[in-house]
Protein backbone atom coordinates (compact mmCIF):
# COMPACT_ATOMS: atom_id res chain seq x y z
CA UNK A 1 0.00 0.00 0.00
CA UNK A 2 1.04 3.85 -0.33
CA UNK A 3 2.21 4.70 2.90
CA UNK A 4 3.33 8.26 2.54
CA UNK A 5 1.32 11.13 0.91
CA UNK A 6 -0.32 14.27 2.10
CA UNK A 7 -3.71 13.36 0.56
CA UNK A 8 -5.39 10.99 -1.92
CA UNK A 9 -6.90 13.59 -4.55
CA UNK A 10 -3.48 15.68 -4.68
CA UNK A 11 -0.96 12.56 -4.90
CA UNK A 12 -0.23 12.12 -8.55
CA UNK A 13 0.50 15.85 -9.15
CA UNK A 14 2.94 15.89 -5.80
CA UNK A 15 4.27 13.12 -7.53
CA UNK A 16 5.06 14.59 -10.95
CA UNK A 17 6.44 17.98 -9.41
CA UNK A 18 8.59 15.93 -7.16
CA UNK A 19 9.79 13.43 -9.87
CA UNK A 20 10.56 16.66 -12.14
CA UNK A 21 12.09 18.59 -9.34
CA UNK A 22 14.38 15.60 -8.85
CA UNK A 23 15.21 14.89 -12.37
CA UNK A 24 15.26 19.14 -13.56
CA UNK A 25 18.13 18.10 -15.61
CA UNK A 26 16.04 16.13 -18.01
CA UNK A 27 12.42 17.26 -17.60
CA UNK A 28 10.07 20.35 -16.22
CA UNK A 29 6.46 20.01 -15.23
CA UNK A 30 3.90 22.15 -17.19
CA UNK A 31 0.32 21.76 -17.13
CA UNK A 32 -0.62 17.99 -17.05
CA UNK A 33 2.69 16.63 -17.16
CA UNK A 34 6.55 16.85 -18.33
CA UNK A 35 7.95 17.68 -21.04
CA UNK A 36 11.85 17.84 -21.59
CA UNK A 37 13.84 20.47 -20.06
CA UNK A 38 15.83 21.23 -22.96
CA UNK A 39 14.36 22.86 -26.64
CA UNK A 40 13.20 19.89 -28.97
CA UNK A 41 15.03 20.29 -32.35
CA UNK A 42 13.66 21.99 -34.60
CA UNK A 43 11.70 19.83 -37.28
CA UNK A 44 11.95 16.90 -35.11
CA UNK A 45 8.80 14.79 -34.45
CA UNK A 46 8.01 15.31 -30.71
CA UNK A 47 7.06 11.47 -29.21
CA UNK A 48 4.62 12.53 -26.63
CA UNK A 49 4.41 9.21 -24.76
CA UNK A 50 1.60 9.04 -21.29
CA UNK A 51 -1.15 7.63 -19.05
CA UNK A 52 -2.11 7.26 -15.94
CA UNK A 53 0.32 7.06 -13.01
CA UNK A 54 0.81 4.52 -10.94
CA UNK A 55 3.20 3.24 -13.68
CA UNK A 56 6.32 4.76 -12.59
CA UNK A 57 8.99 4.24 -14.60
CA UNK A 58 6.38 4.71 -17.35
CA UNK A 59 5.68 7.21 -18.20
CA UNK A 60 7.10 10.43 -17.01
CA UNK A 61 10.92 8.04 -16.50
CA UNK A 62 10.69 7.55 -20.34
CA UNK A 63 11.39 11.34 -21.15
CA UNK A 64 14.76 12.51 -22.96
CA UNK A 65 17.33 11.88 -25.71
CA UNK A 66 16.44 8.87 -27.10
CA UNK A 67 13.29 8.18 -25.92
CA UNK A 68 9.97 10.83 -25.00
CA UNK A 69 9.64 14.44 -25.76
CA UNK A 70 7.03 14.57 -23.41
CA UNK A 71 4.83 12.88 -20.84
CA UNK A 72 1.12 13.61 -20.09
CA UNK A 73 0.43 11.87 -16.61
CA UNK A 74 -3.43 11.68 -15.86
CA UNK A 75 -4.29 10.25 -12.21
CA UNK A 76 -4.22 7.07 -10.74
CA UNK A 77 -4.92 4.31 -13.48
CA UNK A 78 -7.05 6.79 -15.07
CA UNK A 79 -6.22 8.94 -18.56
CA UNK A 80 -5.02 12.08 -18.66
CA UNK A 81 -7.27 14.92 -20.25
CA UNK A 82 -7.85 15.97 -23.49
CA UNK A 83 -6.07 19.29 -22.18
CA UNK A 84 -3.26 17.48 -20.26
CA UNK A 85 -2.32 15.60 -23.29
CA UNK A 86 -2.71 18.99 -25.77
CA UNK A 87 -0.44 21.38 -22.97
CA UNK A 88 2.15 18.50 -22.90
CA UNK A 89 1.90 18.37 -27.24
CA UNK A 90 1.96 21.62 -27.49
CA UNK A 91 5.00 22.25 -25.03
CA UNK A 92 7.06 19.68 -26.99
CA UNK A 93 6.41 20.38 -30.28
CA UNK A 94 8.39 22.49 -32.54
CA UNK A 95 7.87 21.89 -36.39
CA UNK A 96 8.29 18.39 -36.53
CA UNK A 97 4.51 17.27 -36.07
CA UNK A 98 3.67 15.05 -32.94
CA UNK A 99 3.96 10.86 -32.28
CA UNK A 100 1.21 9.93 -29.67
CA UNK A 101 1.74 6.83 -27.80
CA UNK A 102 -0.05 5.37 -24.93
CA UNK A 103 -1.50 2.00 -24.03
CA UNK A 104 -4.44 0.70 -25.64
CA UNK A 105 -7.16 1.78 -23.01
CA UNK A 106 -10.53 2.98 -23.78
CA UNK A 107 -9.95 6.22 -21.98
CA UNK A 108 -6.87 7.31 -23.36
CA UNK A 109 -7.80 6.13 -26.54
CA UNK A 110 -10.75 9.41 -26.08
CA UNK A 111 -8.73 11.91 -24.71
CA UNK A 112 -5.49 11.61 -26.71
CA UNK A 113 -7.54 11.54 -29.71
CA UNK A 114 -9.34 14.44 -28.58
CA UNK A 115 -6.21 16.23 -28.21
CA UNK A 116 -5.16 15.08 -31.61
CA UNK A 117 -8.40 16.92 -33.22
CA UNK A 118 -7.25 20.09 -32.04
CA UNK A 119 -3.89 20.03 -32.78
CA UNK A 120 -4.41 19.03 -36.38
CA UNK A 121 -7.21 22.03 -36.49
CA UNK A 122 -4.32 24.14 -35.66
CA UNK A 123 -2.26 22.83 -38.61
CA UNK A 124 -0.07 20.60 -36.43
CA UNK A 125 0.36 16.64 -38.05
CA UNK A 126 -0.03 14.12 -35.75
CA UNK A 127 0.23 10.47 -35.56
CA UNK A 128 -1.36 7.95 -32.83
CA UNK A 129 0.11 4.82 -31.88
CA UNK A 130 -2.14 2.53 -29.33
CA UNK A 131 0.37 -0.15 -27.94
CA UNK A 132 -1.36 -3.15 -28.06
CA UNK A 133 1.38 -6.26 -27.01
CA UNK A 134 -1.02 -8.41 -24.56
CA UNK A 135 -1.81 -11.77 -25.47
CA UNK A 136 -4.41 -12.58 -22.94
CA UNK A 137 -7.14 -9.41 -23.96
CA UNK A 138 -7.62 -10.44 -27.78
CA UNK A 139 -6.69 -12.89 -30.24
CA UNK A 140 -3.82 -13.48 -32.62
CA UNK A 141 -6.04 -11.98 -35.42
CA UNK A 142 -7.21 -8.92 -33.57
CA UNK A 143 -3.71 -7.52 -32.38
CA UNK A 144 -3.89 -4.13 -32.54
CA UNK A 145 -7.09 -4.50 -30.47
CA UNK A 146 -5.32 -5.73 -27.53
CA UNK A 147 -4.55 -3.47 -24.65
CA UNK A 148 -0.84 -2.49 -23.78
CA UNK A 149 0.90 -3.72 -20.78
CA UNK A 150 4.72 -3.77 -20.63
CA UNK A 151 5.41 -3.37 -24.50
CA UNK A 152 4.97 -0.29 -24.07
CA UNK A 153 8.67 0.17 -23.25
CA UNK A 154 10.38 -1.51 -26.03
CA UNK A 155 7.68 0.57 -28.56
CA UNK A 156 8.45 3.77 -26.92
CA UNK A 157 12.24 2.66 -27.13
CA UNK A 158 12.80 2.08 -30.71
CA UNK A 159 10.11 4.84 -31.86
CA UNK A 160 12.45 7.38 -29.67
CA UNK A 161 15.54 5.64 -31.09
CA UNK A 162 14.41 6.32 -34.77
CA UNK A 163 13.41 9.89 -34.44
CA UNK A 164 17.00 10.77 -32.70
CA UNK A 165 18.38 8.97 -35.75
CA UNK A 166 16.91 11.74 -37.82
CA UNK A 167 13.21 10.05 -38.92
CA UNK A 168 10.61 12.07 -39.90
CA UNK A 169 6.88 11.75 -38.70
CA UNK A 170 6.04 9.15 -41.42
CA UNK A 171 8.99 7.16 -40.64
CA UNK A 172 8.66 7.52 -37.00
CA UNK A 173 4.78 6.79 -37.09
CA UNK A 174 6.00 3.37 -39.85
CA UNK A 175 8.81 2.26 -37.32
CA UNK A 176 6.74 2.39 -34.18
CA UNK A 177 3.48 0.52 -35.63
CA UNK A 178 6.54 -2.20 -36.63
CA UNK A 179 7.45 -2.55 -33.33
CA UNK A 180 4.16 -3.16 -32.03
CA UNK A 181 3.47 -5.36 -34.42
CA UNK A 182 6.28 -7.44 -33.28
CA UNK A 183 6.08 -7.29 -29.68
CA UNK A 184 3.72 -9.60 -27.56
CA UNK A 185 3.42 -9.40 -23.30
CA UNK A 186 1.88 -11.73 -21.19
CA UNK A 187 1.34 -11.71 -16.91
CA UNK A 188 -0.30 -12.86 -14.19
CA UNK A 189 -0.53 -11.53 -10.64
CA UNK A 190 -0.52 -12.81 -7.31
CA UNK A 191 -2.31 -10.01 -5.70
CA UNK A 192 -4.40 -6.57 -6.24
CA UNK A 193 -2.98 -2.80 -5.67
CA UNK A 194 -4.06 -0.74 -3.34
CA UNK A 195 -4.94 3.16 -4.47
CA UNK A 196 -3.58 5.90 -2.52
CA UNK A 197 -5.23 6.23 0.66
CA UNK A 198 -7.32 3.22 0.50
CA UNK A 199 -7.53 0.69 2.97
CA UNK A 200 -8.26 -2.45 0.91
CA UNK A 201 -6.70 -3.38 -2.63
CA UNK A 202 -8.47 -3.01 -5.36
CA UNK A 203 -9.13 -6.58 -6.28
CA UNK A 204 -7.92 -10.00 -4.19
CA UNK A 205 -6.69 -12.82 -6.05
CA UNK A 206 -7.23 -15.84 -4.03
CA UNK A 207 -4.44 -17.12 -1.89
CA UNK A 208 -1.67 -19.89 -2.84
CA UNK A 209 -3.42 -18.81 -6.61
CA UNK A 210 -1.96 -17.42 -9.58
CA UNK A 211 -4.30 -14.94 -11.81
CA UNK A 212 -3.06 -15.37 -15.35
CA UNK A 213 -3.46 -12.46 -17.93
CA UNK A 214 -4.40 -9.88 -15.25
CA UNK A 215 -4.37 -6.37 -16.69
CA UNK A 216 -2.40 -3.60 -15.22
CA UNK A 217 -4.93 -1.88 -13.48
CA UNK A 218 -6.85 -5.05 -12.18
CA UNK A 219 -8.57 -6.07 -15.70
CA UNK A 220 -9.97 -9.81 -15.34
CA UNK A 221 -7.43 -12.70 -16.73
CA UNK A 222 -8.35 -15.40 -18.75
CA UNK A 223 -7.81 -17.99 -15.82
CA UNK A 224 -6.67 -18.56 -12.21
CA UNK A 225 -4.19 -21.81 -11.30
CA UNK A 226 -2.68 -22.60 -8.21
CA UNK A 227 0.66 -21.00 -7.50
CA UNK A 228 3.72 -22.09 -9.35
CA UNK A 229 7.34 -22.31 -8.53
CA UNK A 230 9.78 -19.79 -10.65
CA UNK A 231 10.48 -21.95 -13.21
CA UNK A 232 6.68 -22.97 -13.72
CA UNK A 233 5.74 -19.41 -13.90
CA UNK A 234 8.85 -18.84 -16.44
CA UNK A 235 7.55 -21.26 -18.46
CA UNK A 236 3.65 -20.69 -18.36
CA UNK A 237 4.63 -16.70 -19.66
CA UNK A 238 7.15 -18.50 -22.14
CA UNK A 239 5.09 -20.69 -23.36
CA UNK A 240 1.84 -18.39 -23.99
CA UNK A 241 4.13 -16.02 -26.11
CA UNK A 242 5.64 -18.82 -28.06
CA UNK A 243 2.15 -19.73 -29.81
CA UNK A 244 2.36 -16.37 -31.91
CA UNK A 245 6.25 -16.62 -32.76
CA UNK A 246 5.93 -15.27 -36.55
CA UNK A 247 7.28 -18.04 -39.07
CA UNK A 248 9.72 -15.53 -40.70
CA UNK A 249 11.61 -14.40 -37.43
CA UNK A 250 15.48 -13.81 -37.80
CA UNK A 251 15.98 -15.52 -33.97
CA UNK A 252 17.10 -12.31 -32.65
CA UNK A 253 14.42 -10.61 -29.64
CA UNK A 254 14.32 -7.84 -27.25
CA UNK A 255 13.22 -9.58 -23.79
CA UNK A 256 11.62 -7.79 -20.57
CA UNK A 257 10.85 -9.52 -17.77
CA UNK A 258 8.79 -6.78 -16.21
CA UNK A 259 7.90 -6.63 -12.30
CA UNK A 260 4.77 -4.64 -11.82
CA UNK A 261 5.39 -3.67 -7.89
CA UNK A 262 5.95 -6.07 -5.09
CA UNK A 263 7.56 -8.90 -6.94
CA UNK A 264 11.36 -7.88 -6.30
CA UNK A 265 14.47 -8.26 -9.00
CA UNK A 266 16.05 -11.24 -7.17
CA UNK A 267 12.78 -12.86 -7.87
CA UNK A 268 12.93 -11.62 -11.56
CA UNK A 269 16.04 -12.64 -11.88
CA UNK A 270 15.66 -16.24 -10.54
CA UNK A 271 12.75 -16.24 -12.96
CA UNK A 272 14.84 -14.96 -15.52
CA UNK A 273 17.09 -17.76 -15.89
CA UNK A 274 14.75 -20.22 -16.76
CA UNK A 275 13.35 -17.26 -19.63
CA UNK A 276 17.06 -17.89 -20.77
CA UNK A 277 16.99 -21.31 -20.75
CA UNK A 278 13.83 -21.89 -22.71
CA UNK A 279 14.90 -18.71 -25.08
CA UNK A 280 18.10 -21.02 -26.01
CA UNK A 281 15.89 -24.41 -26.59
CA UNK A 282 13.41 -22.44 -28.90
CA UNK A 283 16.98 -21.01 -30.72
CA UNK A 284 16.04 -17.39 -29.86
CA UNK A 285 18.66 -14.76 -29.16
CA UNK A 286 18.12 -12.39 -26.22
CA UNK A 287 19.47 -9.03 -27.26
CA UNK A 288 20.35 -6.67 -24.18
CA UNK A 289 17.56 -7.67 -22.25
CA UNK A 290 15.91 -6.07 -19.63
CA UNK A 291 15.15 -7.17 -16.02
CA UNK A 292 13.45 -4.66 -13.52
CA UNK A 293 10.41 -2.12 -13.12
CA UNK A 294 9.28 -0.86 -15.93
CA UNK A 295 5.55 -0.70 -16.04
CA UNK A 296 4.48 -1.38 -12.89
CA UNK A 297 0.75 -0.79 -10.89
CA UNK A 298 1.63 0.58 -7.76
CA UNK A 299 2.32 -2.48 -5.29
CA UNK A 300 0.76 -5.10 -7.71
CA UNK A 301 2.27 -8.33 -6.82
CA UNK A 302 2.46 -9.81 -10.45
CA UNK A 303 5.29 -9.88 -13.53
CA UNK A 304 4.79 -9.92 -17.44
CA UNK A 305 7.21 -10.83 -20.33
CA UNK A 306 7.70 -9.28 -23.17
CA UNK A 307 9.04 -10.43 -26.66
CA UNK A 308 9.85 -8.04 -29.41
CA UNK A 309 10.71 -10.42 -32.61
CA UNK A 310 13.28 -8.21 -34.26
CA UNK A 311 14.41 -7.77 -37.57
CA UNK A 312 17.65 -5.61 -38.51
CA UNK A 313 15.78 -2.44 -38.30
CA UNK A 314 14.31 -3.12 -35.14
CA UNK A 315 17.63 -4.18 -33.74
CA UNK A 316 19.64 -0.96 -34.41
CA UNK A 317 16.72 1.01 -32.40
CA UNK A 318 16.42 -1.32 -29.72
CA UNK A 319 19.78 -0.94 -28.47
CA UNK A 320 20.75 2.89 -29.59
CA UNK A 321 21.50 5.30 -26.86
CA UNK A 322 18.90 6.79 -24.40
CA UNK A 323 19.29 9.09 -21.80
CA UNK A 324 16.07 9.20 -19.10
CA UNK A 325 15.56 9.48 -15.73
CA UNK A 326 14.66 5.87 -15.46
CA UNK A 327 15.93 4.51 -18.55
CA UNK A 328 19.69 4.78 -19.62
CA UNK A 329 21.12 2.44 -22.30
CA UNK A 330 24.05 2.92 -24.80
CA UNK A 331 27.00 4.96 -25.44
CA UNK A 332 26.05 8.17 -24.11
CA UNK A 333 28.32 10.07 -26.47
CA UNK A 334 26.09 8.97 -29.30
CA UNK A 335 23.36 11.45 -28.01
CA UNK A 336 23.58 15.28 -28.34
CA UNK A 337 25.50 16.80 -25.00
CA UNK A 338 23.62 18.90 -22.24
CA UNK A 339 25.70 21.64 -23.32
CA UNK A 340 24.45 21.16 -27.09
CA UNK A 341 20.61 20.73 -25.94
CA UNK A 342 18.90 23.99 -26.37
CA UNK A 343 17.14 25.36 -22.79
CA UNK A 344 13.83 25.37 -22.85
CA UNK A 345 12.91 28.86 -22.50
CA UNK A 346 9.08 28.95 -23.58
CA UNK A 347 5.83 27.62 -22.51
CA UNK A 348 2.50 27.30 -23.29
CA UNK A 349 -0.05 27.39 -20.74
CA UNK A 350 -3.62 27.06 -20.15
CA UNK A 351 -5.94 29.65 -20.91
CA UNK A 352 -3.07 31.24 -22.69
CA UNK A 353 -3.99 30.64 -26.03
CA UNK A 354 -3.06 33.07 -28.85
CA UNK A 355 -6.67 34.23 -30.60
CA UNK A 356 -5.24 34.39 -34.29
CA UNK A 357 -6.61 37.60 -35.98
CA UNK A 358 -9.91 37.38 -37.65
CA UNK A 359 -11.91 39.11 -40.50
CA UNK A 360 -15.39 40.89 -39.92
CA UNK A 361 -16.84 38.07 -41.85
CA UNK A 362 -15.51 35.73 -39.61
CA UNK A 363 -16.30 37.24 -36.60
CA UNK A 364 -19.82 37.61 -37.37
CA UNK A 365 -19.95 33.88 -38.24
CA UNK A 366 -18.29 33.42 -34.63
CA UNK A 367 -21.34 35.13 -33.10
CA UNK A 368 -23.85 33.03 -34.73
CA UNK A 369 -21.73 30.03 -34.01
CA UNK A 370 -21.92 31.41 -30.35
CA UNK A 371 -25.60 31.58 -30.57
CA UNK A 372 -25.72 27.70 -31.57
CA UNK A 373 -23.12 26.91 -28.63
CA UNK A 374 -25.77 28.90 -26.22
CA UNK A 375 -28.62 27.22 -27.70
CA UNK A 376 -27.11 23.93 -27.22
CA UNK A 377 -26.83 24.50 -22.96
CA UNK A 378 -30.08 25.57 -23.20
CA UNK A 379 -31.62 22.29 -24.55
CA UNK A 380 -29.01 20.17 -22.43
CA UNK A 381 -30.29 22.17 -19.20
CA UNK A 382 -33.81 21.51 -19.97
CA UNK A 383 -33.27 17.64 -20.59
CA UNK A 384 -30.69 17.48 -18.06
CA UNK A 385 -33.23 14.87 -15.65
CA UNK A 386 -34.27 12.82 -18.53
CA UNK A 387 -31.05 12.53 -19.56
CA UNK A 388 -29.88 11.06 -16.21
CA UNK A 389 -33.00 8.81 -15.91
CA UNK A 390 -32.13 7.14 -19.07
CA UNK A 391 -28.36 6.78 -18.18
CA UNK A 392 -28.80 5.59 -14.78
CA UNK A 393 -30.76 2.19 -16.24
CA UNK A 394 -27.97 0.73 -17.46
CA UNK A 395 -25.01 2.92 -16.68
CA UNK A 396 -23.95 5.54 -13.84
CA UNK A 397 -26.72 7.88 -14.11
CA UNK A 398 -24.32 10.98 -14.93
CA UNK A 399 -24.70 12.00 -19.03
CA UNK A 400 -27.56 14.86 -18.17
CA UNK A 401 -25.24 16.17 -15.83
CA UNK A 402 -22.23 15.95 -18.07
CA UNK A 403 -23.46 17.28 -20.94
CA UNK A 404 -25.27 20.30 -18.77
CA UNK A 405 -21.05 20.74 -17.77
CA UNK A 406 -19.78 20.35 -20.92
CA UNK A 407 -22.21 22.96 -22.55
CA UNK A 408 -21.79 25.36 -19.99
CA UNK A 409 -17.98 24.69 -20.01
CA UNK A 410 -18.03 25.73 -23.93
CA UNK A 411 -20.59 28.47 -23.30
CA UNK A 412 -18.21 30.63 -21.02
CA UNK A 413 -14.89 29.92 -23.66
CA UNK A 414 -16.87 30.61 -26.54
CA UNK A 415 -17.75 33.98 -25.22
CA UNK A 416 -14.10 34.63 -23.84
CA UNK A 417 -13.18 33.75 -27.43
CA UNK A 418 -15.56 36.39 -28.92
CA UNK A 419 -14.50 38.68 -26.60
CA UNK A 420 -11.15 38.56 -27.91
CA UNK A 421 -12.15 39.30 -31.55
CA UNK A 422 -12.09 35.85 -32.38
CA UNK A 423 -13.26 34.32 -35.63
CA UNK A 424 -15.21 30.90 -36.28
CA UNK A 425 -12.78 28.36 -36.31
CA UNK A 426 -11.10 29.93 -33.00
CA UNK A 427 -14.32 29.93 -31.25
CA UNK A 428 -15.17 26.27 -32.11
CA UNK A 429 -11.63 25.29 -30.92
CA UNK A 430 -11.85 26.62 -27.68
CA UNK A 431 -14.99 25.74 -27.04
CA UNK A 432 -14.58 22.55 -27.96
CA UNK A 433 -11.29 22.13 -25.40
CA UNK A 434 -14.08 23.61 -23.02
CA UNK A 435 -16.64 20.68 -23.15
CA UNK A 436 -14.28 18.08 -22.90
CA UNK A 437 -12.71 19.67 -19.81
CA UNK A 438 -15.80 20.72 -17.98
CA UNK A 439 -17.42 17.47 -19.03
CA UNK A 440 -15.32 14.83 -18.10
CA UNK A 441 -15.62 11.43 -19.11
CA UNK A 442 -16.89 9.45 -22.55
CA UNK A 443 -19.49 12.34 -23.62
CA UNK A 444 -16.73 15.12 -22.77
CA UNK A 445 -14.04 13.97 -25.05
CA UNK A 446 -16.60 13.13 -28.13
CA UNK A 447 -18.47 16.66 -27.70
CA UNK A 448 -15.61 18.34 -27.23
CA UNK A 449 -13.78 16.44 -30.40
CA UNK A 450 -16.63 16.80 -32.05
CA UNK A 451 -16.75 21.00 -31.82
CA UNK A 452 -13.21 20.87 -32.98
CA UNK A 453 -13.02 19.37 -35.66
CA UNK A 454 -16.15 21.33 -36.71
CA UNK A 455 -13.90 24.51 -36.27
CA UNK A 456 -11.66 22.83 -38.37
CA UNK A 457 -14.07 22.89 -41.32
CA UNK A 458 -13.91 26.69 -40.88
CA UNK A 459 -12.03 30.05 -41.10
CA UNK A 460 -11.31 32.85 -39.23
CA UNK A 461 -10.60 34.44 -42.63
CA UNK A 462 -13.91 33.92 -44.43
CA UNK A 463 -17.85 34.11 -43.44
CA UNK A 464 -18.66 30.61 -43.47
CA UNK A 465 -21.13 29.43 -46.30
CA UNK A 466 -23.64 26.59 -46.12
CA UNK A 467 -21.38 24.55 -47.89
CA UNK A 468 -18.61 25.09 -44.91
CA UNK A 469 -21.32 24.42 -42.56
CA UNK A 470 -22.21 21.07 -44.24
CA UNK A 471 -18.62 19.79 -44.00
CA UNK A 472 -18.28 20.91 -40.09
CA UNK A 473 -21.17 19.04 -39.55
CA UNK A 474 -20.05 15.74 -41.34
CA UNK A 475 -16.41 16.16 -39.79
CA UNK A 476 -18.00 16.89 -35.86
CA UNK A 477 -19.41 13.43 -36.97
CA UNK A 478 -17.09 11.52 -38.34
CA UNK A 479 -14.77 12.66 -35.12
CA UNK A 480 -17.31 11.18 -32.99
CA UNK A 481 -17.15 7.79 -35.05
CA UNK A 482 -13.51 7.78 -35.25
CA UNK A 483 -12.78 8.50 -31.70
CA UNK A 484 -15.10 6.43 -30.17
CA UNK A 485 -14.60 4.08 -32.26
CA UNK A 486 -17.77 2.73 -31.98
CA UNK A 487 -20.10 0.80 -35.08
CA UNK A 488 -23.74 1.05 -35.77
CA UNK A 489 -25.73 -1.35 -33.72
CA UNK A 490 -23.24 -1.07 -30.72
CA UNK A 491 -26.12 0.91 -28.43
CA UNK A 492 -23.87 4.49 -28.30
CA UNK A 493 -24.25 8.19 -29.95
CA UNK A 494 -23.11 6.86 -33.13
CA UNK A 495 -26.56 5.35 -33.60
CA UNK A 496 -28.00 8.20 -34.37
CA UNK A 497 -25.31 10.24 -35.34
CA UNK A 498 -24.10 8.11 -38.43
CA UNK A 499 -27.98 7.84 -40.25
CA UNK A 500 -28.00 11.81 -39.49
CA UNK A 501 -24.74 12.62 -41.54
CA UNK A 502 -25.78 9.85 -44.19
CA UNK A 503 -29.25 11.52 -44.75
CA UNK A 504 -27.92 14.62 -44.13
CA UNK A 505 -24.82 14.35 -47.34
CA UNK A 506 -27.86 12.49 -49.34
CA UNK A 507 -30.44 15.55 -48.86
CA UNK A 508 -27.66 18.10 -49.45
CA UNK A 509 -26.30 16.19 -53.05
CA UNK A 510 -30.08 15.97 -54.02
CA UNK A 511 -30.06 19.44 -54.16
CA UNK A 512 -31.69 20.84 -50.68
CA UNK A 513 -30.57 24.12 -48.69
CA UNK A 514 -28.55 23.14 -45.65
CA UNK A 515 -32.07 24.15 -43.31
CA UNK A 516 -34.14 22.01 -45.15
CA UNK A 517 -31.18 18.69 -45.04
CA UNK A 518 -30.77 19.64 -41.42
CA UNK A 519 -34.29 18.93 -40.65
CA UNK A 520 -34.14 16.50 -42.38
CA UNK A 521 -31.51 14.64 -41.20
CA UNK A 522 -32.30 15.99 -37.65
CA UNK A 523 -35.37 13.78 -37.79
CA UNK A 524 -33.87 10.57 -39.08
CA UNK A 525 -31.67 10.99 -35.97
CA UNK A 526 -34.17 11.15 -33.46
CA UNK A 527 -36.15 7.79 -35.00
CA UNK A 528 -32.80 6.56 -34.77
CA UNK A 529 -32.15 7.23 -31.27
CA UNK A 530 -35.91 6.07 -30.22
CA UNK A 531 -35.06 2.49 -32.01
CA UNK A 532 -31.66 2.02 -29.68
CA UNK A 533 -34.31 0.78 -27.14
CA UNK A 534 -34.25 -2.26 -29.05
CA UNK A 535 -30.87 -2.47 -28.57
CA UNK A 536 -28.29 -4.13 -25.97
CA UNK A 537 -25.43 -2.23 -25.29
CA UNK A 538 -21.96 -3.30 -26.94
CA UNK A 539 -19.28 -0.85 -25.74
CA UNK A 540 -18.52 1.18 -22.39
CA UNK A 541 -19.45 -0.17 -19.37
CA UNK A 542 -23.08 -0.37 -20.07
CA UNK A 543 -22.54 -3.51 -21.63
CA UNK A 544 -21.79 -5.29 -18.32
CA UNK A 545 -25.48 -4.57 -17.87
CA UNK A 546 -26.59 -5.23 -21.87
CA UNK A 547 -29.74 -7.06 -20.78
CA UNK A 548 -30.90 -4.39 -18.35
CA UNK A 549 -30.64 -1.15 -21.33
CA UNK A 550 -33.23 -3.00 -23.26
CA UNK A 551 -36.46 -1.00 -23.86
CA UNK A 552 -34.73 2.25 -23.05
CA UNK A 553 -33.28 4.40 -25.87
CA UNK A 554 -29.69 5.58 -25.53
CA UNK A 555 -28.66 8.40 -23.25
CA UNK A 556 -26.01 9.83 -25.96
CA UNK A 557 -28.13 8.91 -28.90
CA UNK A 558 -30.75 11.14 -27.35
CA UNK A 559 -28.85 14.05 -26.44
CA UNK A 560 -27.69 14.26 -30.41
CA UNK A 561 -30.75 13.83 -31.66
CA UNK A 562 -32.32 16.54 -29.16
CA UNK A 563 -29.54 18.90 -30.55
CA UNK A 564 -29.75 18.74 -33.44
CA UNK A 565 -33.47 18.74 -33.64
CA UNK A 566 -32.70 22.07 -31.70
CA UNK A 567 -30.18 23.11 -34.44
CA UNK A 568 -32.78 22.55 -37.38
CA UNK A 569 -35.58 24.90 -35.82
CA UNK A 570 -32.84 27.77 -35.36
CA UNK A 571 -31.73 27.48 -38.77
CA UNK A 572 -34.97 27.27 -40.16
CA UNK A 573 -36.12 30.40 -37.85
CA UNK A 574 -33.13 32.60 -38.97
CA UNK A 575 -34.11 31.86 -42.66
CA UNK A 576 -37.44 33.06 -42.00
Amino acid sequence: MTYLLNSASDFSHEAVLGFAAANSQYVTAVHGGVVRSTQTPAGQPALVIGGGSGHYPAFAGWVGPGMGHGAPCGNIFSSPSASQVYSVARNAENGGGVLMGFGNYAGDVLHFGAAAEKLRAEGIDVRIIRVSDDIASNSRKNHRDRRGIAGDLPVFKIAGAAIEAGADLDEAERIAWKANDATRSFGLAFDGCTLPGAEEPLFHVPESTMGVGLGIHGEPGIRDLPMGTASEVADLLFEGILEEVPQDRSGRVAVVLNGLGRVKYEELFVVYGRIAERLAEAGLTAVQPEVGEFVTSLDMAGLSLTVVFLDEELEGHWVAAADTPAYRRGELRDLPSMQDRAPRTDFYTPGEENVPEATTESQTTAASVQEVIELFAQVCAENEGELGRLDAVAGDGDHGQGMVLGSRGAVEAGRAALERGAGARTVLLHAGTAWAESAGGTSGALWGSALTAAGGALSDETKADPEAALQALLRAVEAVRRLGGAQPGDKTMVDAAAPFAAHLKQQSQAGQDLPSALSAAAAVATEAAAETAELKARLGRSRVLGDKSLGTPDPGATSFALLMEALADHLKKARG
